[in-house]
């Protein structure tokens, strides 16, 4: 959110610069697609040398590079150009935590088509073409190959306090996209063995990720929808990220009824989700996300604590607790059977 909206002082310029807000994004995922900052990185730091790497016009590279100094992606000393501690990790392909991928899902044609109606979703109270829940959507395959990078850092921080040890689990994924979140499990316990559960073009991209990161032989598959295939019982762990917000309450309580009736006695439900506080503006990540599920789906929503934990007492789970995931943006709710 932009401070200077709630300064105190009248400032017409930040008006101006909120309706024009999209250039950022656009400029950004411009210079991803070109890959303005690993050329950067590679030593070439004028105009001249980022256009002859990126084969695009000097003129264009150079306004590009200034508006991406004035975002704080870049610094500036005469003519040439330098990466930011941010841009050289997260934005240069040389680096291990490149997280240029999720320019495709999240400034994708999809995403901003969604936003721009969203007069007609606040009169509607939902998405005007919720295309994200048509069954086996391409769109989740886009996300499963785009935000990988980026949720591999949020498993890590989440999935410790699920998952530990090398005692024998059973664990199913629902809703598994790129499949990170189980694949960390099966990292962090020898002994399990993860179900990612999903639409049967997204789970292609779990059993690769699963291929890649060594533990293929211990992952295996669930297609269909969450709501409709057979979860079977007696599963240690069930994981449902960033699956609820898609959902009105009535529905949660529905799928959470269905997890609670899959899981082993004293199993655990992981949840992993953006929960604002109760006040519902705060923190601004996960609280901004509910305008996000207005204009992507029918009835979607980010859900306080509380919220969860009604939902969660309405689906026979107990001991439902709370772990704040900072700095990450998402927070775990876990709950027994």
């Amino acid at each position: 959110m932009n401070p200077t909206m709630t300064s105190g002082m009248p400032d017409p310029g930040a008006i101006f610069a909120e309706l024009r807000a999209f250039e950022r994004s656009a400029a950004l995922k411009g210079a991803i697609e070109l890959e303005v900052f690993t050329h950067i990185d590679d030593g070439a730091t004028t105009p001249e040398e980022i256009a002859a790497k990126a084969g695009a016009a000097v003129r264009g590279v150079r306004i590009l590079c200034d508006f991406l100094t004035l975002a704080g992606h870049l610094t500036k000393f005469g003519d040439s150009y330098g990466l930011t501690m941010n841009s050289q990790l997260f934005l240069s392909k040389r680096s291990p935590s490149y997280l240029g991928s999720i320019a495709d899902f999240l400034a994708g044609d999809h995403q901003k088509e969604a936003m721009w109606q969203v007069v007609a979703c606040v009169r509607k109270g939902g998405a005007v073409t919720p295309e994200a829940l048509e069954p086996d959507s391409p769109i989740w395959a886009v996300f499963a190959r785009g935000m990988a990078p980026m949720i591999r850092t949020f498993a890590a921080a989440a999935i410790p306090h699920v998952v530990q040890g090398d005692t024998p689990a059973r664990i199913l994924d629902i809703a598994a996209g790129h499949g990170l979140w189980g694949i960390t499990a099966l990292q962090l316990n020898p002994s399990a063995e993860v179900t990612g559960q999903d639409w049967p073009t997204v789970l292609e991209v779990a059993v690769e990720n699963a291929r890649k990161a060594g533990v293929g032989d211990r992952y295996r598959t669930l297609p269909g929808s969450a709501f409709d295939v057979d979860f079977g019982t007696g599963w240690d762990v069930i994981l449902e990220p960033n699956f609820a917000h898609h959902f009105d309450v009535a529905d949660n309580v529905k799928i959470f009824r269905k997890i609670q009736g899959a899981l082993k006695p004293g199993g655990r439900i992981a949840i992993i989700e953006f929960v604002p506080n109760e006040d519902r503006v705060s923190p601004p990540m996960a609280a901004g996300f509910a305008l996000t599920m207005l204009t992507a789906t029918p009835k979607g929503n980010v859900y306080t604590f509380s919220e969860f934990e009604r939902m969660l007492l309405a689906a026979g789970f107990q001991d439902v607790k709370m772990v704040d995931l900072a700095p990450m943006p998402q927070r775990l709710i876990t709950a027994v059977a």
